[in-house]
């Protein structure tokens, strides 16, 4: 099923000006294993940012979405936190002629723990998920607050999450954004470097966005994740 956030083609800024929705987005948070609670948490955070940003989302977890003509409304499309294999081929392919300049993907979370034997979805993402340790508090390090999408985040901030560790670290192919402080917290296996929040142009022009932040429902009321996002999915359509 198929549902848009905003009902008119026009919305009323805070200082009551008209302004036309410039980019489309597709929420898509289909899963085949496991399912976060917080999905639903994250379908509230993109009515707001939809609001405030004169975005026109769209929310689906229906693979038929993926085709040539029904791809072609949107600017951006976002996974949120979907998980194993949602895609036949058809539709993988029909992603892949879609992405290209004045489009991009932004991936939440278990976005990482997706399509693993999508050879094209692996670099667009960039890494595949690889365990977790217990949820708990740590520090994350900007490395980069000339990007859009993290700017206004603190040098150092601490928050609570799951800390994903991946299969590869994706350094040497992205522009890291943020990694994660290993020595603030128990359980990680990928080294002391650990990329948890990074972005690409990826092939044909697109752009790629995706952070492993986003497993709990407070992310998505949290101000500065939140804000995040917003400028993640601007930047990804080539709004800023």
């Amino acid at each position: 099923m198929l549902t848009a956030a905003l009902l008119a083609a026009t919305v009323m800024d805070q200082q009551n000006q008209i302004r036309i929705p410039e980019t489309g987005v597709l929420v898509f948070s289909k899963t085949a294993g496991f399912r976060h609670g917080s999905i639903e948490a994250g379908k509230e955070m993109f009515k707001k940012l939809a609001l405030e940003h004169a975005w026109m989302v769209w929310y689906s977890e229906d693979a038929a979405e993926f085709t040539p003509e029904k791809l072609g409304k949107y600017q951006v499309i976002v996974f949120l936190n979907t998980t194993g294999d949602i895609l036949d081929e058809s539709q993988q392919k029909a992603m892949e002629a879609w992405y290209g300049p004045g489009r991009g993907f932004v991936g939440i979370h278990a976005a990482a723990d997706t399509e693993y034997d999508w050879e094209w979805y692996g670099k667009l993402v960039g890494a595949y998920f690889k365990g977790h340790p217990a949820q708990q508090e740590a520090d994350v390090i900007l490395e980069d607050r000339e990007h859009p999408a993290t700017k206004h985040l603190p040098a150092v901030w601490h928050r609570k999450d799951e800390w994903y560790d991946y299969r590869v670290n994706p350094r040497t192919n992205v522009r890291v954004l943020a990694r994660v402080d290993t020595s603030t917290y128990e359980g990680h296996s990928m080294g002391d470097d650990h990329p948890i929040t990074w972005c690409q142009e990826y092939k044909s022009g697109g752009r790629s966005f995706y952070t492993g932040l986003g497993h709990t429902d407070e992310s998505y009321t949290e101000q500065a994740f939140v804000e995040m996002i917003g400028q993640a999915v601007n930047w990804a359509s080539k709004r800023q």
